[in-house]
This record gives C-alpha cells, sequence and structure tokens, in this order.
C-alpha cells in the first residue's frame, strides 16, 4: 500500500503537532520555549564554570609564586652556608698548618 501524495503532505503538516502530543501534550511553541531557556540556563552554568576555572587557575599560580619564592630562599641560604662552611674550613686548614709548623719547630730546638 502506497501513501499518496496528499496523504505525505498531510503528515509532513501534522507530525509536529503529533511529536508533541507524545511528549506530554505540550505544544511546540511551548517546547521551544522551554528548550531556549534551558540553553540559557546550561549557557549561564558554563560561564559559570569557566569563571571558578579562572580563579582555581589564579590561585594555583599564586602558589605556585610562593613555592618559587621559598625555593629561591632556600638557595640563598644553602649559599650562605656554604660560604660560612668554606670559610670554617679554611680557617681550620690555617690552624692546622700553624700547629704543623709550631711542633715541628718545637721538636727541632729540642
Amino acid at each position: 500500500m502506497a501513501l499518496a501524495q496528499e496523504d505525505i503532505a498531510f503528515i509532513k503538516q501534522h507530525l509536529g503537532e503529533w511529536l508533541a502530543e507524545q511528549s506530554l501534550g505540550k505544544p511546540p511553541l511551548v517546547y521551544e520555549i522551554e528548550l531556549r531557556e534551558r540553553m540559557v540556563r546550561v549557557e549561564e552554568e558554563l560561564k559559570h564554570q569557566r569563571e571558578l576555572m579562572r580563579q582555581g587557575f589564579d590561585l594555583m599560580e599564586k602558589r605556585f609564586e610562593q613555592v618559587d619564592k621559598r625555593f629561591e630562599q632556600v638557595d640563598k641560604r644553602f649559599d650562605e652556608m656554604l660560604k660560612r662552611h668554606d670559610q670554617q674550613f679554611l680557617w681550620l686548614v690555617g690552624f692546622i698548618a700553624t700547629s704543623a709548623g709550631l711542633i715541628i719547630a718545637a721538636l727541632r730546638y729540642l
């Protein structure tokens, strides 16, 4: 049984209404308005999510800057400690050399 052109035109003309009736009896215009409202809500929520992500990235950037400053402080303290130990080592070598020289000189006079 083939459909006539009139039948196909009738179906096309009323298909939207029939589908709207199946979706809780809402007319197409109300359904379209609801879809638009939902799209607006989704877009607003996406905008809010983007803002939250930006804030999170900004906070992470600040935290990374703080960590970098902390590493710089630790590096500076380590350099100071190395300089101090180098000086102490030089003093120790000088003391040992002087002591050894005095001991050798004392042994020669005896």
